[in-house]
């Protein structure tokens, strides 16, 4: 199912050609996975008729132990890789509606203080050696770092334009023991690609927020661990499709761009992805003529080695 026909493509795998491009349709949305030729359907997004109400009048005590140092001279980098276009040997279509998504992240993160730059449609090498020359770099008046992924993928694999590769070979780089001017700091990673090919059927409920709470020990230290300070945002669970507009973009890049222009610079990280979460969550449904692929979900996923709230 071709972006420029489906509106929803995912990072699957599928070696079969692609049939002639039909006119593009905005209103479509895509899922960034190889598209599964087998299946001749339309995707159409559509927003829920009750957007999300984020506002609140909270008040929360902050512990400065317990609190990132932002006294540095510069908030820090933030590279946003866009790949679009594939090498026809990958099987992958084009990622229409990235270029929206690199625009907004751009804008979004340049007015919370980054120092941004973009990169479209870097190979696999390419990707490697442009984060290895960033984290060799020296950030020690940054007071932390950012990485935008956007691009096709799988379970623990992003797609460079020549082909897969590994994450974790991109994030490694700036583990404690690689990348020093950041030890102690935050590392933050949004990627915005499948990780699967299922979908997520939803379900209906009537149940309201859950209570939960958190309790956090830490203890002083000689040493940390070199896998510590890592943030990661995933658009989906590992397992299924992460949906994308050619017109408006990826529901969790939008979901992600809209809590950070409104909430970026008075909430905790935490606070702000978790709103992310609910808003992909409740915000988007994809909608076909075929009923197996009608009515489908996304949950946008964070996974956090962060060792003190984090506010920009």
């Amino acid at each position: 199912m071709a972006e420029e026909e489906s509106g929803l493509e995912p990072e699957l795998p599928i070696r079969e050609e692609a049939p002639p491009q039909k006119e593009l349709n905005d209103d479509n949305d895509d899922v960034d996975a190889k598209p599964d030729r087998s299946q001749r359907t339309s995707f159409f997004g559509r927003k829920k008729n009750d957007p999300e109400k984020t506002g609140s009048q909270n008040v929360r005590i902050i512990a400065p132990e317990f609190k990132y140092s932002m006294n540095y001279r510069k908030l820090g980098k933030c590279i946003i890789i866009n790949n679009k276009n594939f090498h026809e040997r990958t099987g992958m279509c084009i990622r229409n509606g990235t270029d929206k998504d690199a625009g907004d992240l751009y804008k979004c993160f340049r007015n919370l203080g980054f120092e941004v730059n973009v990169y479209n449609d870097q190979s696999c090498e390419g990707m490697e050696k442009l984060l290895l020359s960033v984290a060799k770099g020296d950030h020690s008046d940054s007071a932390c770092f950012a990485c935008i992924l956007l691009s096709h993928g799988e379970e623990g694999q992003i797609y460079g334009t020549d082909g897969a590769m590994a994450i974790k070979s991109l994030t490694m780089l700036f583990r404690g023991d690689k990348c020093k001017s950041l030890v102690g700091k935050p590392k933050l990673f949004f990627i915005q690609a499948c990780r699967g090919s299922e979908f997520d059927e939803g379900i209906q409920t009537d149940s309201g927020p859950a209570n939960d709470s958190l309790e956090t020990d830490a203890n002083p230290r000689y040493k940390i661990p070199v896998e510590a300070d890592f943030l990661f945002a995933y658009s989906t669970v590992p397992g299924y499709y992460s949906w994308r507009n050619p017109g408006r973009g990826s529901w969790f890049v939008q979901a992600l761009c809209s809590i950070l222009n409104e909430f970026g610079k008075q909430l905790e990280i935490m606070q702000i992805l978790t709103r992310v979460n609910y808003m992909v969550a409740t915000n988007f449904e994809s909608w076909s003529d075929d009923p197996r692929f009608s009515e489908k979900k996304q949950i946008s996923c964070v996974v956090s080695m962060l060792t003190k709230e984090l506010y920009f």
